[in-house]
């Protein structure tokens, strides 16, 4: 494999196959008596479990979520979980990478998460108001995702009316023109190939563009890791701004749409999850004002 990597996702079978052989390893050879008697004789934890919600009232606490002008969260739209916008999150075979934090920290936010498949659902989820595409492995699944017509169709349909869209890396490959010469949703200006060289370590990032994940002059860690190449590398409007390693430019943003190699973990900067989620809700009602406006 291209990265080292092959996802349970793709293996389902060998996976639980393995975990239940390694359990009847664990049953016949170990003491689960005395290792639960031991586990009990361990003093409580002082810490305190992490919680999204936490996380959240401290980054606005803090001024973490800049202005509420433009579309960040302001410390009263930390709702509970659900209720609010529906932002669709990319899964299924082609897109397995994510973190689960980031779904807890939009649900914390007060949006309503749910989950689809580029691979067979034919549509976005009835009242997505935001679309969030991960990592995976799109240039295993080209030919399939770009037979999927109707949803490429949906997604840039999306985009093309103002709804929010975070692409990460495989997200990234999916809104481009082309991959390996199959069409993918055409969202941007971009064709993505694979190629021969390796992408891969850590970078200091600064948003070099307002968009509904970041407003210009956040400053963020992520990391790449990818053997595929997107031409141009970067917009007219990029997404961020590498300091380190190297001094570059990087991604997409246009219109609402965030896109970019840089793999980032949101609870590092809970505003990103709530500036989306604020994006994503001034989206459904800008969507249902229109709809109530119509004769």
């Amino acid at each position: 494999r291209h990265l080292g990597l092959v996802p349970v996702a793709e293996r389902r079978a060998d996976a639980l196959a393995a975990v239940a052989a390694l359990a009847d390893q664990v049953r016949t050879g170990c003491d689960l008596d005395a290792l639960l008697a031991l586990a009990r004789s361990a003093p409580a934890l002082t810490c305190e479990a992490w919680s999204p919600e936490a996380a959240l009232a401290a980054g606005l606490a803090g001024g973490g979520a800049p202005g509420t002008a433009s579309g960040a969260a302001s410390p009263g739209s930390v709702k509970g979980r659900g209720g609010g916008p529906l932002i669709a999150v990319a899964g299924g075979p082609a897109f397995t990478f994510s973190y689960a934090e980031h779904a807890e920290l939009l649900s914390a936010a007060g949006a309503e998460v749910v989950t689809f498949d580029p691979l067979n659902d034919e549509a976005l989820p009835p009242g997505t108001a935001g679309l969030v595409i991960g990592g995976g492995f799109p240039e295993v699944y080209a030919p399939e995702l770009s037979a999927n017509e109707p949803l490429r169709a949906a997604v840039a349909a999306f985009a093309a009316v103002g709804g929010p869209v975070a692409a990460e890396c495989a997200g990234l490959l999916y809104l481009a023109r082309s991959l390996d010469g199959k069409p993918m949703c055409g969202v941007l200006d971009a064709d993505a190939r694979m190629s021969e060289r390796l992408t891969l370590g850590y970078r200091e990032a600064v948003a070099v563009s307002d968009s509904p994940l970041a407003a210009a002059g956040t400053r963020l860690r992520g990391h790449e890791f990818h053997r595929t190449v997107v031409e141009p590398g970067a917009g007219a409007a990029p997404a961020w701004g590498f300091t380190h390693p190297e001094r570059r430019v990087e991604g997409f943003v246009q219109g609402n749409v965030h896109a970019s190699y840089l793999h980032t973990h949101w609870a590092a900067q809970p505003s990103v999850a709530s500036r989306f989620a604020a994006a994503a809700a001034d989206f459904a009602a800008g969507t249902a004002a229109a709809a109530a406006a119509r004769p």
